[in-house]
Order: structure tokens, then sequence, then C-alpha cells
């Protein structure tokens, strides 16, 4: 019982813990999904970006190609060029960055109709100062149209100056970080130099000499960012970052977000993406609850089956001889007061057989106890080998049984008593220095007749028995009391 016990509790622990762990197994799967979707939507969402910005870029290219090749080009072409780069990908302005060194200022001033400028401490324009090298906007097209950028001098602003120097010592187009535009609004601006056509560049010191100017994009950050919101479900939020300052989209940080990179000419932004529809607990909380329920109840079943089982265990012993196994004396009593109703109720006979062991108390004397403790359980042994199943064998103490043959006739009881002494007389003891033991036994019958009481058939029985002694022993007698009736017991 005990061990089916420990079994049971492992078994309820086993439930438990296997159910938290297929818990935190669902959540941590659906977690790994959710982050390979995200992470999957923030790089389609920066490709698309890319491919847009990208293509813009390249665009520009192929405009600063023929503006090399023309070498010099009036507004004409510049729009033809310019206008072909504003209705694709996502510029929102074009121009051309004329490199002007100061001996050819009065006549860039004059060939253009302009006056370059540069913007002075308070923010207005103004006539810019005396440099050696100029570069001022000489043509610009813009998607609303706008003219009155033409002549600013971007040499003289210390947040482009840097990008124009890269971009014309590099060969190669540079991105400058997030500016305020010239046509109005904050963005970034692509420069693509433009050299003279066949001249060497191999070297910066050739790059700067040959550079006629440069071919210039804007794109608004509100632009690029929807390129890549448009590939996005509606409700994710989303920041396009340079470093770690956001300069589209929510503030601060997003909680537990995918990144992707926008490469746009020489400069790396990060698209910062959020799925606000994480996976929630509820499922594995679910089967966190339903197995610990699950465990709880078993539990509480096997600990109820324990304690019957427990009860029925200390029951059965009280019922029980603790040194044969066979019934005792109260529980004797109970069977035959059951068998004799049985009888009474089915009109049957059956009988009660005392037996008690002739000379025991020579063994005890002479071998100890311990030596008639075994005998008295070998004699229990033979007592279940010569009964049925449904008769009742019990130790009455000492070294007296008590047998109850239910439905059984005068002989078919006289025949079980002289089977039963002939067994226990023809027992060897398993111990060589013991001697065989006989039994005397006495019969009595009960049956359907009300007057005869428990009381009464236990003292029929008890009388032949001591009859049987008295009658050398070894033997059975059946209750008579006409018989027996003025014999005296031997109480050996």
């Amino acid at each position: 019982m005990r061990l089916r016990f420990w079994i049971g509790l492992v078994a309820v622990l086993l439930i438990a813990a296997g159910s938290v762990v297929a818990a935190l197994i669902v959540h941590s799967h659906d977690n790994a999904d959710f982050h390979r979707m995200q992470k999957d939507e923030a790089t389609r969402a920066a490709h698309q970006a890319e491919a847009v910005a990208a293509l813009s870029v390249g665009q520009l290219s192929s405009a600063a190609a023929f503006f090399q090749a023309e070498g010099s080009f009036n507004r004409h072409k510049f729009d033809v060029v310019a206008r072909s780069l504003l209705r694709q990908g996502v510029l929102t302005s074009t121009g051309f960055v004329q490199r002007v060194p100061a001996s050819e200022r009065a006549r860039f001033e004059h060939v253009h109709h302009l006056q370059i400028v540069e913007r002075g401490p308070s923010g207005h324009l103004r006539k810019a100062t005396s440099r050696p090298v100029y570069f001022p906007l000489a043509y610009v097209a813009a998607e609303r149209g706008a003219r009155r950028a033409l002549g600013y001098d971007l040499g003289s602003d210390p947040e482009r100056l840097p990008f124009l120097n890269h971009a014309r010592d590099t060969g190669r187009p540079a991105a400058t970080s997030v500016v305020q535009l010239v046509l109005g609004g904050s963005g970034l601006i692509v420069y693509r130099p433009v050299y003279r056509d066949r001249a060497p560049i191999a070297t910066v010191a050739q790059r700067r000499a040959a550079l006629l100017g440069f071919a210039a994009g804007s794109f608004r950050i509100g632009d690029l960012a929807a390129s890549a919101v448009a590939a996005l479900p509606g409700d994710d939020a989303v920041q396009l970052r340079v470093g770690h300052r956001a300069v589209t989209g929510p503030r601060g940080q997003l909680e537990d977000p995918a990144n992707a990179s926008i490469h746009i000419a020489d400069r790396i932004w990060v698209l910062v993406v959020r799925d606000p529809d994480r996976p929630g607990i509820s499922l594995p909380l679910a089967l966190a609850v339903i197995g610990i329920s699950l465990a709880a109840l078993l539990g509480s079943l096997i600990l109820v089956w324990s304690r019957n089982e427990r009860m029925e265990e200390l029951k059965r012993q009280a019922s029980l001889d603790s040194l044969t196994g066979l019934k005792n004396r109260r529980r004797f009593e109970e069977e035959l007061r059951a068998a004799m109703a049985r009888g009474r109720r089915e009109r049957t006979t059956g009988a009660l057989l005392m037996l008690d062991l002739d000379y025991f108390k020579r063994v005890n004397d002479s071998h100890g106890h311990p030596a008639g403790d075994h005998l008295i359980e070998e004699i229990a042994g033979v007592l279940r080998r010569r009964t049925r199943e449904s008769d009742v064998l019990a130790r009455l103490g000492g070294d007296e049984f008590a047998v109850v043959l239910p439905r059984c006739t005068p002989a078919e009881a006289r025949v079980a008593a002289d089977a039963i002494a002939n067994a226990i007389h023809d027992h060897q003891p398993v111990h060589e220095e013991l001697e065989p033991v006989t039994a005397s036994v006495g019969v009595a019958m009960f049956g359907d007749d009300p007057r005869i009481s428990f009381e009464s058939i236990v003292s029929e029985a008890d009388t032949a028995m001591y009859a049987a002694k008295d009658g050398g022993r070894d033997g059975v007698r059946v209750f008579d009391p006409i018989a027996i009736r003025d014999e005296a017991p031997d109480t050996t």
C-alpha cells in the first residue's frame, strides 16, 4: 500500500510539473513565432524603403552622368532630367549644385541671373562672404515648384559642407544626417559628385580638381517612413532611427521591437518595428491551470484512497489474529452470528467445530513459547488446506481454534471434523525436535431453530470438544446432550 501511495504521489508531481513545462514550452514557442514574424515584418518594410530609396539614388547617379556628359546645360535640359526624378521614387526635390571658384563668381551670377547668398546668424539670406570656392544651388526642381533657394551657397552651411566634401573626395553618393531642407521640412539629402567628362579621378586631388558640382536629391523623413509602413500591418508602431535617436515615429524606446537596417547611399538607418499583437499567456496559463488542477484532483483521490485503504487495513488487522492471520475471537463471533442468521433465513443447517491441541502446554514448557508459536502457525496452515473458501477459520486464543461450516449437514460436518483431526495428527512439525501433536474436536449443529443462540451453540461445541478429550483425545465428538450430559471436561 505504501509503495502504491508513493507511486501515485510521484505521478501527481509529474503531472503538475509536466503541465507547467508544457505551458512554458507553448509560451516560448509562441514568443519565438511572434519574434520571427515581427523580424520578417521589419525586414520586409526595410527592404521596401531601401528599394524605393535605392531607385532614386540610382536615378540620381544617372542624372549625374548626364550632367557630366553635357558639361554645361540650360534650365530646360535640367528640368527634363529633374522632373523624371521627381515622378518616381520618394525624392521631394532635386537640384544641381555647381562648384564656383571665387574668380568665376561674377560670371556665374551673370550667366544664371543669380546672386550667391548664404544664411546669416539671424537666419536671413545675405550676400555670401568671400571664400575660395562656392557651392551654390544653380538649378532646383521640387514637387511644389519652389525657386526661392536658387543661389544659396551650401558651402557656407556647416551641416552640409562635410557631406559635400565627402562625396567630392570619394566619388560616391553621400547622404547627410537629418537636416532642415532648403525647400522646407526635415529630411536627408544625397549628393552625387559630377566631374568633368574624361578627367582623371583616380586620386582625391584629381577628383577635387575635376569636380564640376553635385547632383542633389532630398528625401523627406516622413516619405521614407511611409514607404516602410506601407509594407506593414496598420497597427504596428514604427520608428526610423539614426543611432539612438528616433527621427520619426513614437518617441523613446519601443518595448521588445524588431530592427532592420536601411542603406541609403553611404548611410545606414535603422527601422524599428513593434507589433502590438503579442501572444498572450491565456493558452499556456490554461494548460498550467488544467494540469495543476488535474494533479490536485488526482492527489486528493490518492489521499482519500490511501486513507480508505489504511482504514480497511486497520479494520482487517483488528479482526485478524496477529500470529496466524486467522480471524480473531471478535470476528469469529460476528461470522458465527451471521452464519446462524443466514441458516434460519434459508432453512439450512451449519456446524461449529471447536478444536484444542492435545498436550500443547508440554511444547511450550519443553521448547519455549517461540517453538509453540511456530507450531500454532503450522496448524493454522493445516486448517486452511482442509477447509473450504466459504468456511470461517478463527483462533480463539492459545491453542484453541474454531471452524464455522455454513450449509453443512451433520454427516458432512463429521467428515470435515475427522479430516481436520487426521490432518493435524499426520502433520510433521518443521522443527525436528518437536513431536507431532493431535487435536480434540467438538462439533455442534445449528439450523433454523430460533431457540438456538450464539452462546448455546458455542457452549455445545465446547462441551463436545471436552468430551473428545475425556474420551482419550485425538478424536471427534458431535454434541449429544443425552450421551455427554454427565461428563465433566478435562482442563488440560
